[in-house]
């Protein structure tokens, strides 16, 4: 039976492995993430085609980040496609825009604290502010939040802190970073278990390679899933 927390990645090159690759999950997984990477393999088409013809849930990551205009502009385009979730970088002005371009759609848009794959010393290198990585990441949640993004996407292990937050209230946290025991951390820094992501606060969990790039994707899927329900829903 499929659960919505699960969020799965499809970083796969192209939209026909993407689609083969849901196909094999079948009726296991009913929320996917489709990112910048597959954007010229056909991204787009996927989305549509899994959100229309296949009835499943649509999270677009595209992390977008411009001047105030032109991100409204690319929301207003993207909105249309009746996806889920969209990704923009938590900068308050971005996220303005990007409400502003999804007005009058159920597209909600999730702003990005920092990325899973970078810690303190990666933010040095970007002239990023002093400071511990999990109060910066708390400190933009809170500034995105009160610009009007519909939830954030944290790390983890920043999931309770953001959850924390006054303005978290009815708001969603989205997880990436995630790897069930024993899997490989690949290129992410900030890790948690699928369990104690949810149950620090996490709305929905993202993982990727640990599913599709398993012998047996499905089998993979269902061992998260299994780990979800042992938890009590709220």
């Amino acid at each position: 039976m499929s659960d919505d927390r699960l969020i799965v990645a499809l970083d796969v090159p192209n939209a026909l492995q993407g689609l083969a690759m849901a196909e094999r999950l079948g009726d296991t997984v009913s929320f996917y993430k489709i990112g910048l990477g597959m954007l010229t393999g056909g991204g787009l088409a996927l989305a549509n085609e899994l959100k229309q013809d296949y009835g499943k849930r649509i999270f677009l990551d595209m992390k977008l980040f411009d001047i105030g205009n032109t991100v409204e502009n690319a929301v207003r385009g993207l909105a249309q496609f009746d996806l889920d979730f969209l990704t923009v970088h938590g900068d308050p002005h971005v996220v303005r825009a990007a409400k502003e371009g999804a007005s009058g759609k159920d597209l909600k848009i999730l702003a990005v604290t920092i990325l899973t794959s970078l810690n303190r010393e990666d933010l040095d290198a970007c002239l990023m502010k002093d400071g511990d990585v999990q109060e910066l990441v708390v400190e933009r949640a809170a500034r995105a939040l009160e610009a009007g993004a519909d939830g954030v996407i944290a790390s983890p292990r920043e999931a309770a802190l953001v959850r924390a937050l006054p303005q978290a209230e009815g708001r969603l946290i989205v997880t990436p970073g995630v790897r069930p025991a024993g899997a490989a951390l690949g290129d992410q820094k900030r890790v948690a278990t699928p369990a104690s992501a949810i149950g620090d606060g996490a709305d929905h969990i993202v993982v990727g390679r640990p599913i599709y790039q398993a012998e047996n994707p499905k089998a993979a899927a269902e061992a998260v899933l299994a780990e979800l329900n042992s938890l009590t829903r709220h």
